[in-house]
């Protein structure tokens, strides 16, 4: 009997494209979703007949309400080797093997200095005016050189901002639970003394921390009224990391000079969302993930875990 592998989210519509499935031609039927399934009933309805789910990121939960719905489900493959939405003990439960899959923390450091380099040179508000023939010059850039770049996470892809910020002549300090002077030393940034000294004394913070019981929330209203009106907030990382409310409040009310923004509370946004017509704010679609190379491993190893699969040695287990 064919399987059915369902793919999700290929919103760009190019996972059958980017990486040659061609090796499971003869075994699997691939249906590609190119809309956002939104909700558990929709899930359970669009998935009933799959024995192969490959699922983006962490944008779609696999509880165990889900997984005990999924009657056909075996094979259950995550981009990237860590996914906090999934339920591993149900999915052993019920029978479903999950898979990881290589993933590169270059695409993200890229993005956060895209989101960085737009807010201090107002590049989203200047293109806009010049292509609509508006007015010539509008805003005075703000200098990166000799500002203090604050980083909220010094791991794999902090530490890679921070080289980056320590090439355009900033002076990088960072803060996290876990982090020692060792290691800020060894990255060749200052060790802030607490994150509130952190956010007072910078003037750019960039959020790079995995979320936890620990960073859910770690900055709120109070810890945004530490920056000073000229900061910027950039955060690649997890939405639920910064209180959204508070930031929106900060916002609109104008306590910072603006905020770059990649994450999200609901992913994808809905049309109605405050976060959509919030005024100082550069946002993305979650895109910090988003590269040729990654889609490229994504997808590739995907197939690879397939085959693996089926052959009966699976690879890259999780958790």
């Amino acid at each position: 009997m064919r399987l059915r592998c369902a793919v999700l989210d290929d919103f760009q519509d190019v996972a059958t494209e980017i990486a040659d499935w061609s090796p499971l031609a003869d075994d699997v039927d691939v249906v590609r979703f190119t809309t956002h399934l939104p909700d558990e009933d929709t899930l359970a309805a669009a998935l009933a007949d799959a024995d192969i789910v490959v699922t983006l990121r962490e944008r779609v939960p696999f509880p165990a309400s889900l997984l005990s719905r999924l009657p056909r489900l075996r094979l259950l493959i995550a981009s990237g080797m860590r996914n906090s939405v999934i339920d591993y003990a149900a999915a052993r439960a019920h029978g479903v093997t999950v898979c990881g899959t290589g993933s590169s923390p270059t695409p993200p450091v890229e993005l956060t200095w895209a989101l960085l380099l737009g807010l201090a040179r107002g590049v989203v508000e200047e293109s806009n005016s010049l292509r609509s023939g508006g007015a010539w010059q509008l805003t005075v850039g703000a200098d990166l050189h000799g500002r203090r770049l604050g980083l909220l996470g010094l791991g794999k892809i902090g530490s890679r901002v921070a080289r980056v910020g320590l090439a355009f002549g900033m002076r990088v300090g960072a803060w996290s639970q876990n982090l020692t002077r060792e290691y800020a030393d060894e990255v060749g940034v200052q060790l802030a003394s607490s994150k509130e000294e952190l956010l007072a004394e910078s003037d750019f913070v960039s959020v790079h921390l995995a979320l936890s019981e620990r960073t859910r929330g770690l900055v709120g209203a109070p810890e945004l009224a530490l920056l000073k009106p000229t900061a910027y907030l950039v955060n690649t990382s997890r939405a639920a990391i910064v209180d959204q409310d508070a930031l929106l409040a900060a916002l609109h009310a104008g306590r910072l000079a603006g905020a770059g923004v990649d994450v999200f509370d609901v992913e994808p946004l809905p049309a109605a969302h405050p976060m959509r017509t919030a005024p100082r704010l550069l946002a993305t679609p979650h895109l910090g993930y988003v590269s040729q190379a990654n889609y490229t491993t994504y997808y590739g190893q995907a197939v690879e875990n397939i085959q693996a699969y089926l052959a009966g040695s699976p690879v890259r287990l999780l958790p």
